[in-house]
C-alpha cells in the first residue's frame, strides 16, 4: 500500500494498522518509509537520469498523493505561493502579532527552541547535520546562513536534502510472543488523534491550528493522560512554529527540562518530504525501551499545520487493554467553527495580518501579506507591487503588523501599499488606444470592421499572458472607438483557431495570470457591447473554443474541431467553458464533451447549435466579412442595446423574469441620434445614415 503524502502520515498509518489488529484483519504490518532528496539533486546537478522503476507484484493499493484537503487555493497560486517556507512564514509572523512581540524578541523564541534541538542531533549518528547551534548562530544572518523567507535564515528551516529511511513492525502480543520477541521490546500505542484544520485565510487565527490543539488534546485524552505524564516528546518541528504551539496548547515552559525531539528536528536531523514523523517514532521506541514504563507522544505534521497526527506509546501495557479510537467527533468539532470569509478582488482600506519577504540569493525581492478589510471584515493576499520599493522596504524593517494598509485588486496578483496614493501611483493604466504594431497579433480595421488575428502560429496560437494583454488592450481600443462598429477573431495559418492556455510556456516557468477580461481580452469581459465575429480558421480546443465561445457569432472551416480536452490532463474548462456550452447547446450533449473530453466536428457543432456555418477555408474570411457587413447596416446604438440587454438578462434563469426585469436599456437607445435616424428615414423611405450615436 502506498500512503498519500503528508508529514502526518507515519502516525496516521500506526493508528489505523493497530485498530486492523485488534480487529484481526492483520496480525503484522510493516511500515516503511524513505526519502532520497539528496541522491536526486545531485543527479539532477550531474543531469543523471535516475531509474528507479520497480513491478512490485501482488496487490497494491495506491491512495495517491493527496486525500482531498485544500492545501493550495488559486489565488495562492496566482501569487506563487507554493513553498512551505512562505506559509510557516506568514503563520509565524501572524503568530507574532497575536502574541504582541517585535521582531528581535520573536526571532529570538525560535533560536532557543530550534537550538535545544540541534544539541540532540549533535549526538545523533543519523543525523545529516550533527552541529550544536548556539542561538545566536541560528538567527545571525551570514553567508551561510542567508534570509529565505522572512522571518527564517537557512538555519531555522527543515532540510530535505537526505538519504533516510525507517521502518516499523506492528503486530498483537500473541504473534509477538509466537515469534519470540523479547518482552522489554514490545512498546504500546495507548492511544491517537487524528485532525484536518482548513485552509489558512478561513481559520480563526492564521497564527493558529485548532486542528493541532485538537489532535494533541485528542491523543492525550484516547490514552487518558495529560502532558504532564509524558517523559518524551517528538514534536514535528519542520518551522518553529509547529513546535512553539504544541508547547502553547501542552502547556509546557521554555525552561521545561523534558526534550522535544529524540532525533534532533527535521532542521538538523533532516527533514524527508513525508517519513520524518516514522524516524521520530522509531527514535521515541528506543527511548522508551531505555526508561521502561514511561510515556512519550509523537506527533506529525502535514501540509502547512493542516493535517496532525499524534499518538502516546509506552513500554507498559495499556491499563484493560486496547481501547479504539475515533476521532470522527473532534473533526466534527473542528468542522462547526465559524470560518473567515474570504475576498478574492479586494479594494480598499484594510489591516496587515501577516507577512513575508521573500528572497533571491539572500536579497529582498518582494512581499506577500495576509490582510483582512475593514469594511467587511474579509481576508486576502496581496503583494508588494515589482517596481515598489518604498512598500518593499516599510514591510521589511518588520513592525508593520496591525498597520492600515490600501488594497487594490489585480489580475497580477493583489497589491497593497501603506497610503493610497501610493497605492494607486502603481495601478495598471487601461490602455484604451490603437497602437501602430503588436507582437502576438495582426490588428486590420476597413471602415467600420476590425479584423484581430492571433498571431502565434508556432504554439498553434495558444496565449500566454502577454499575448492575453495585447488582445485585452486591443479589444478595449475597439470599445471605445465609435467609428469600429464589429470585430472580427481569428488565427493566423490553417491549423488552430487557439490552443488556448501556453502550457509549455507555464511549465517553463512562466509567470501565470490572466487579464480581468479573460483569455484574448474577450472571456471575462462581462460589459462589452460590440459584436464580435469567431472565424474559426482550424482546431478550436480548450481555451480556443472558451474563446469562440465568448464571440457572438462562430464561423469555422470544414476542418474544424471543437471540444474541451481538459478533463484529460486533469483541469477543467475554468475561463467560461463549462457555463458556456451548457448555456449555448443542450446540457446533455455539452456534458458529454465537458466530462469526457472528446472533440466534434464541425457538422455536429453546426447541428448543436454551437456554431452558425460551416464553409470552405477559402471562403471563411469572405463569410465573416459578409455577416460583419450585415451587421454595420444596422444601427450601432441599437446593436448595441440589444447585447446589453442580452447580457444583463442572461443573469435569470426563469425566461418570466428576464422579460420583465427592470433596466434602463432602451433609456439609453431613446435619447441617441439613431433611434431619430431610424424613424426619418423610415418615414422618408431611405437608406439610414448611422453614426452611432
Amino acid at each position: 500500500m502506498y500512503e498519500v503524502a503528508g508529514g502526518h502520515s507515519p502516525q496516521k498509518l500506526v493508528g489505523e494498522f493497530f485498530e486492523k489488529l485488534n480487529a484481526g484483519e492483520c496480525d503484522m504490518v510493516l511500515l516503511a518509509g524513505g526519502e532520497a532528496m539528496a541522491n536526486i539533486k545531485v543527479a539532477s546537478k550531474n543531469k543523471v537520469q535516475l531509474d528507479w522503476r520497480e513491478e512490485v507484484a501482488g496487490q497494491l493499493d495506491d491512495r495517491g498523493v493527496f486525500d482531498g484537503s485544500h492545501l493550495i487555493t488559486r489565488m495562492e497560486f496566482e501569487l506563487n505561493l507554493m513553498q512551505p517556507v512562505q506559509f510557516y512564514g506568514l503563520m509565524e509572523q501572524a503568530r507574532r502579532g497575536e502574541k504582541g512581540l517585535g521582531a528581535d524578541g520573536y526571532n529570538q523564541q525560535m533560536a532557543n527552541c530550534f537550538s535545544k534541538l540541534s544539541r540532540v542531533a549533535a549526538d545523533n549518528p543519523y543525523a545529516m547535520n550533527t552541529k550544536s547551534y548556539e542561538a545566536e548562530e541560528l538567527i545571525t544572518v551570514t553567508d551561510n546562513n542567508k534570509m529565505v523567507c522572512s522571518p527564517y535564515p537557512k538555519n531555522l528551516i527543515a532540510k530535505d536534502g537526505v538519504n533516510q529511511g525507517a521502518a516499523l513492525l506492528l503486530t498483537t502480543v500473541g504473534k509477538a510472543k509466537e515469534l519470540g520477541i523479547a518482552e522489554e521490546k514490545w512498546t504500546y500505542l495507548h492511544g491517537y488523534a487524528n485532525t484536518k484544520d482548513r485552509v489558512i485565510l478561513k481559520r480563526e487565527k492564521i497564527g493558529r491550528s485548532r486542528a493541532l490543539e485538537f489532535a494533541l488534546k485528542g491523543g492525550l485524552e484516547a490514552a487518558g493522560k495529560t502532558s504532564a505524564d509524558i517523559d518524551h516528546f517528538d514534536i514535528y518541528s519542520c518551522f518553529p512554529i509547529v513546535v512553539a504551539e504544541a508547547c502553547d496548547v501542552m502547556g509546557i515552559e521554555e525552561n521545561d527540562p523534558r526534550s522535544l525531539t529524540q532525533t534532533g528536528g527535521l532542521a538538523y536531523f533532516g527533514g524527508p518530504g513525508n517519513n520524518y514523523t516514522m524516524h521520530g517514532i522509531a527514535s521515541l521506541v528506543e527511548t522508551l525501551r531505555k526508561d521502561p514504563g514511561s510515556f512519550g507522544m509523537a506527533s506529525g505534521n502535514g501540509g502547512w499545520m493542516s493535517k496532525h497526527s499524534v499518538g502516546v506509546y509506552s513500554t507498559a501495557a495499556p491499563e484493560g487493554g486496547w481501547a479504539s479510537c475515533d476521532s470522527s467527533m473532534l473533526q466534527m468539532v473542528l468542522d462547526k467553527i465559524p470560518e473567515v470569509e474570504v475576498e478574492h478582488s479586494p479594494h480598499g482600506e484594510a489591516v496587515l495580518e501577516a507577512y513575508i519577504i521573500n528572497y533571491v540569493k539572500g536579497n529582498p525581492f518582494n512581499s506577500v501579506i495576509i490582510g483582512r478589510l475593514k469594511g467587511s471584515n474579509r481576508r486576502f493576499y496581496a503583494t508588494s507591487p515589482f517596481l515598489d520599493s518604498d512598500t518593499l522596504q516599510q514591510t521589511l524593517k518588520g513592525d508593520c503588523l496591525g498597520q492600515t494598509i490600501f488594497v487594490e485588486a489585480d489580475p497580477k496578483g493583489n497589491r497593497y501599499a501603506y497610503s493610497e496614493p501610493r497605492l494607486l501611483e502603481f495601478s495598471p493604466k487601461k490602455v484604451e488606444e490603437f497602437q501602430d504594431s503588436y507582437e502576438f497579433c495582426k490588428v486590420a480595421r476597413n471602415g467600420h470592421i476590425l479584423t484581430v488575428t492571433i498571431n502565434r502560429p508556432e504554439t498553434r496560437n495558444a496565449l500566454h499572458p502577454p499575448a492575453n494583454q495585447e488582445l485585452e488592450n486591443v479589444f478595449n481600443a475597439f470599445e471605445k472607438d465609435k467609428d469600429l462598429w464589429v470585430a472580427i477573431l481569428t488565427g493566423e495559418g490553417d491549423a488552430s483557431f487557439s490552443a488556448g492556455n501556453d502550457l509549455k510556456y507555464m511549465a517553463l516557468g512562466g509567470e501565470v495570470w490572466v487579464p480581468k477580461t479573460g483569455f484574448a481580452g474577450i472571456t471575462s469581459r462581462t460589459d462589452r457591447t460590440k459584436p464580435i465575429i469567431a472565424a474559426v480558421n482550424g482546431v478550436a480546443l480548450g481555451g480556443g473554443l472558451e474563446i469562440a465561445m465568448a464571440a457572438d457569432i462562430i464561423v469555422a472551416v470544414e476542418h474544424a474541431h471543437f471540444g474541451l480536452p481538459e478533463v484529460k490532463v486533469g483541469l477543467f474548462a475554468g475561463a467560461g467553458g463549462v457555463q458556456r456550452l451548457t448555456r449555448q447547446i443542450g446540457r446533455k450533449k455539452a456534458v458529454e464533451m465537458i466530462i469526457t473530453g472528446e472533440p466534434i466536428t464541425p457538422q455536429e457543432a453546426l447541428d448543436a447549435g454551437l456554431i452558425n456555418y460551416v464553409v470552405p477555408a477559402d471562403q471563411l474570411m469572405k463569410k465573416a466579412e459578409a455577416i460583419a457587413l450585415k451587421i454595420t447596416e444596422a444601427s450601432p446604438m441599437a446593436v448595441s442595446s440589444s447585447l446589453q440587454l442580452l447580457n444583463e438578462s442572461s443573469r435569470f434563469a426563469s425566461e418570466d423574469d428576464a422579460v420583465t426585469f427592470s433596466h434602463t436599456v432602451f433609456d439609453n437607445l431613446l435619447n441617441s441620434d439613431d433611434f431619430f435616424e431610424g424613424s426619418m428615414a423610415f418615414a422618408q423611405k431611405r437608406k439610414p445614415r448611422w453614426i452611432g450615436k
